[in-house]
């Protein structure tokens, strides 16, 4: 029973919660401290604060968190699936609506429409990670990162996973 109420106390604010993790913490708030007790408001604050602490999306981590506390490894898992799962379904939803009218000129037009936007976003993200590079580290490092990193990428054909492992690991050694 407990996995249930996990998944319901997640999966409601994952559909109603609009706007991502901040517009779906007080949802998530109602849930576990007002609906099932399983915190203090002052409790749910401070796993609030952690979560906020730590990379990524707030409310997979604080799903995984009540989760854990309340159900272990398996409740965390049910957790972190509630929240996820409004997104993944409309998603699939969503994809099979388009897949399904992938030879339409009306559905072809607009992906050609989408992609030099996608570009343009794609290409102020990387001007923001150089210029952030630039700033913190200066030009020789940036530059450095940036040929060795075509090289790694284009001429020797290394999978991405591995150039990005090697900066980090570059990036710790020589500038942490």
């Amino acid at each position: 029973m407990i996995y249930i109420e996990i998944f319901i106390a997640f999966f409601i604010p994952g559909i109603i919660g609009y706007g991502g993790g901040p517009a779906s913490i007080p949802l998530i708030e109602h849930e576990v401290v007002h609906r099932y007790g399983w915190m203090t408001v002052d409790e749910f604050g401070e796993v609030l604060a952690l979560g906020n602490a730590l990379p990524g999306p707030i409310a997979p981590k604080m799903a995984g968190f009540v989760g854990f506390e309340q159900g272990g490894v398996l409740g965390a898992i049910v957790g972190v699936f509630a929240t996820v799962a409004p997104s993944l379904i409309l998603m699939i939803a969503l994809l099979s609506l388009l897949y399904k009218f992938r030879h339409s000129p009306k559905v072809k037009k607009m992906t050609m429409l989408i992609r030099p936007t996608i570009a343009v976003l794609l290409g102020v993200l990387a001007y923001r990670f150089f210029s952030s590079s630039y700033e913190a580290t200066g030009i020789w490092q940036t530059g450095l990162l940036i040929i060795v990193s075509y090289f790694l990428l284009e001429k020797w054909k290394v999978h991405p996973a591995l150039v990005i492992a090697g900066a980090l690991v570059y990036g710790a050694v020589f500038l942490g």
